[in-house]
């Protein structure tokens, strides 16, 4: 099953598209814009002491690509319901391709970001990032890039790569960042402080993050003197980072706001995204070094 290079072509819709798939009894989703395609598993080479996730490696377009078990990273314990409807799904982001292997993959669904609820900490430990109902039934969003950060804690931001850029001090700058995940919204805390940016202000989707300007507005502010920098995402409950930005940007009122997208869907393919909603720079996750420089570009 190859993934279709025309899907929402448009940008700014707050809309995406979802594979739905399957773990034991639970329906899962992951966004088509990280599927690269949907093939029958393959013979898989194992590989000595790798972590227990890992399946092993295959050979695919001429590439050797890490298998991870997507039951396993969830901790399902049982077989799969049924062995011959098991997926391998090749995904790209974080500018590096991976396999996952999942039990069963259904079928592709169109939906807004506004629909997708964000998990309740009560019972989630950060590997769902949305949940979202489909048919009657709840889909539940994974936080892939966490998946693989457990795996491999080094493919995460790391604050050793803005101590490599010396002291600093930016504390009479402001930046407004936009992030669902809390783990990525430590690791940006840290890192931005690390960078001599200490006055941050941290929202969880583009929604609260727009709601926010929109008051400083509101209460005849200049939008300019109280933030100097939007950082976004791309995928957040309720408004994505690609609606967020285009929302900004035909807002005169804070249209000179320079905006950074962060985010581990920036590929060559997806540039066009953030550039027909006015971005002013794109960078992929987890290239820290490059957004901190970028920042200082754009306000210093």
């Amino acid at each position: 099953m190859e993934i279709g290079k025309g899907i929402l072509l448009e940008s700014g819709t707050n809309e995406l598209e979802i594979v739905e798939f399957h773990i034991g009894p639970n329906k899962y989703g992951i966004n088509v814009i990280k599927v690269k395609e949907i093939i029958n598993p393959v013979k898989v080479v194992t590989i000595p002491h790798s972590h227990p996730h890992i399946e092993g490696i295959i050979e695919m377009w001429g590439e050797v690509l890490p298998v991870i078990d997507v039951a396993k990273a969830l901790g399902f314990q049982g077989p799969p319901p049924n062995p011959l409807l098991e997926k391998f799904i090749l995904t790209e982001f974080n500018k590096q391709k991976i396999v996952f292997q999942v039990h069963n993959v259904s079928q592709i669904h169109r939906i807004s970001w506004q629909d997708i609820e964000k998990p309740s900490e009560m019972y989630n430990d950060g590997q769902i990032v949305g949940v979202v109902k489909i048919n009657g039934e709840m889909c539940l969003l994974l936080d892939f890039e966490k998946i693989i950060v457990e795996i491999n804690p080094d493919s995460g931001i790391n604050v050793k790569e803005v101590k490599k850029l010396g002291p600093r001090n930016r504390s009479d700058k402001k930046l407004l960042v936009a992030e669902d995940s809390p783990l990525l919204r430590k690791l940006l805390h840290d890192t931005l402080s690390e960078a001599g940016y200490q006055n941050v202000e941290f929202f969880e989707n583009g929604a609260d993050a727009f709601d926010y300007l929109d008051s400083l507005a509101a209460e005849g502010r200049n939008i300019t003197e109280e933030v100097q920098l939007i950082i976004t995402d791309v995928e957040m409950p309720k408004m994505d980072g690609h609606h967020f930005t285009k929302k900004v940007k035909e807002d005169s009122r804070m249209a000179k706001l320079p905006v950074i997208i962060f985010s581990s869907l920036i590929t060559e393919d997806l540039l066009h995204k953030g550039k027909m909603v006015g971005a002013e720079e794109q960078i992929s996750k987890p290239e820290i070094s490059k957004l901190i420089l970028a920042i200082d570009k754009h306000i210093l």
